[in-house]
C-alpha cells in the first residue's frame, strides 16, 4: 500500500492518540488543524508535521491528505467529516458519529454514496481477548444467552471543580455519559453477544447540579475555586434493554465513580457457561461453567482464535492496552482503503446504529417507559 497523507482535526488527548495511531501505521501526517490557526501552528511544530491549518477548508483542499482524521469536540463531527467525504477524502470520525440521529444518518448514507472508508473507533472490539470471546459465542460454545450485564464506570468528572466541554449539551449532544461511554458498552455487546437490541428502559441522573465554570482538557487534575455554573447532563446512567431474541441486558455508566478510572466490564451468561471481561485486566478473558470450572484465557499469539491470535504483537506476559486497540483500528481502517476486508472494523453504518441506541436511551430516560429501537 503506497503511504496515505493523512490530517488530524483536533488536538486534545484523543487527537494525540489519533496521530500516534496513523504514524504507527505506515501513514503520514501532512498536518493539524486545530481550534485556531495559531494554535495549529503550535501543535503542528511541536508533533513535527509540516503544516498548522487554518481550518477544515485548509484541510480538505490539500492533495496530499487522502485521509481526514476528525478528533474536535462532538458538535462539529457532522459538519467536517461531511466535507471531507464530500472532497472525497476517508474519514474516521470519533465517536459519537453525530449528535442527533438524523445528522448520523446522514453522514452514513453520505458515506454509503461516496464509496469512502468511513470509520468510528470503537476500538474495544480491538482487545485480543475480545475477538476471543466473540469467536467462542459465535462457534456455541456457551450456548444460546440467557443473561447480559456490566457497567462502563470513570471518575474524572466526580469533582464538582472538574468541567469539560463535554458537560455542555451545545457541544456534547442532549447525553453526556451514556453517549460518551455508554456507546462503547453497547457496541461491544452487541458485536461480541451478536444479539441486536430491541427496546429499552433507561433513567439519567446528573449528580452534581454545579461545575465550576473553567473547562479543562480530559481526565486532567481541576483548579480548586471559583465560579460556578448548572449542569444539565447527566453524571450516571442505567439502562435495561432486550434484545431481539429476548435477552435482558443492564448496563450502569458513570462519570462520578471514585476510584474507577476506565473500568468497562461485561459479562454475558449462556445455557452452558459465561464469559466476562474487564477492560483494566485486558489480557484476561474469564468464562465459568456449571460444573464449578472456571478458565481464565491468557492473551497471547499462540493460541485461541485466528482474530485474537492476529491482534495480539506482543507475547503473552508482554502487556497490551488500549493504545494497541487504537493502533490496530486505525491500521485496519487504512487496509481498507487498500480494499482488504479486516473483521470488525467499525464504520459509518455502526456510528449510526450507536446513534440510534443513545437516541432511543434518551428518548426512554425522558418518558421513564419502555422504548423500542427500531
Amino acid at each position: 500500500m503506497s503511504t496515505l497523507g493523512v490530517a488530524i482535526v483536533g488536538t486534545g488527548m484523543i487527537g494525540a492518540v489519533h496521530r500516534r495511531a496513523a504514524v504507527l501505521a505506515g501513514a503520514t501526517v501532512r498536518g493539524v488543524a486545530a481550534s485556531s490557526p495559531a494554535r495549529a501552528q503550535e501543535v503542528a511544530q511541536a508533533w513535527g508535521v509540516p503544516r498548522g491549518y487554518d481550518g477544515i477548508e485548509d484541510v480538505i483542499a490539500d492533495p496530499q491528505v487522502q485521509v481526514v482524521h476528525v478528533c474536535t469536540p462532538n458538535h462539529l463531527h457532522r459538519s467536517m467529516a461531511q466535507a471531507a467525504l464530500e472532497a472525497g477524502k476517508h474519514v474516521v470520525c470519533e465517536k459519537p458519529l453525530a449528535t442527533t440521529l438524523e445528522d448520523a444518518r446522514a453522514l452514513a448514507a453520505l458515506a454509503a454514496s461516496t464509496g469512502q472508508v468511513a470509520t468510528v473507533p470503537f476500538v474495544y472490539r480491538y482487545h485480543p481477548v475480545v475477538r476471543e470471546a466473540r469467536a467462542r459465542i459465535a462457534a456455541g460454545d456457551i450456548g444460546p444467552l440467557r443473561l447480559i450485564h456490566g457497567s462502563y464506570l470513570q471518575d474524572w468528572l466526580l469533582d464538582p471543580a472538574s468541567n469539560n466541554w463535554r458537560v455542555d449539551p451545545a457541544l456534547g449532544g442532549a447525553s453526556r455519559v451514556f453517549a460518551d461511554i455508554g456507546s462503547h458498552w453497547c457496541d461491544l455487546v452487541e458485536w461480541v453477544g451478536g444479539e441486536r437490541f430491541a427496546e429499552v428502559s433507561a433513567v439519567f441522573e446528573t449528580v452534581i447540579a454545579e461545575r465550576g465554570v473553567a473547562t479543562g482538557k480530559s481526565f486532567t487534575t481541576p483548579a480548586a475555586g471559583g465560579d460556578t455554573q448548572a449542569v444539565s447532563s447527566e453524571d450516571a446512567a442505567a439502562a435495561m434493554f432486550r434484545t431481539g431474541n429476548g435477552t435482558l441486558a443492564t448496563v450502569t455508566v458513570s462519570q462520578v465513580s471514585a476510584g474507577r478510572r476506565n473500568r468497562l466490564w461485561f459479562e454475558i451468561d449462556g445455557a452452558k457457561a459465561s464469559v466476562a471481561f474487564d477492560q483494566e485486566d485486558c489480557e484476561r478473558l474469564w468464562m465459568g461453567y456449571p460444573d464449578q470450572r472456571e478458565e481464565v484465557f491468557v492473551r497471547g499469539p499462540g493460541a485461541g482464535s485466528a482474530e485474537q491470535r492476529r491482534l495480539s504483537v506482543l507475547p503473552a506476559g508482554h502487556a497490551q492496552g488500549y493504545a494497541n486497540c487504537f493502533e490496530a483500528f486505525v491500521a485496519d481502517t487504512y487496509r481498507a482503503i487498500a480494499r482488504e476486508q479486516p473483521e470488525g472494523l467499525p464504520t459509518f453504518e455502526d456510528g449510526l446504529r450507536s446513534a440510534l441506541i443513545v437516541d432511543r436511551v434518551i428518548a426512554s430516560s425522558r418518558s421513564r417507559a419502555w422504548t423500542p429501537i427500531a
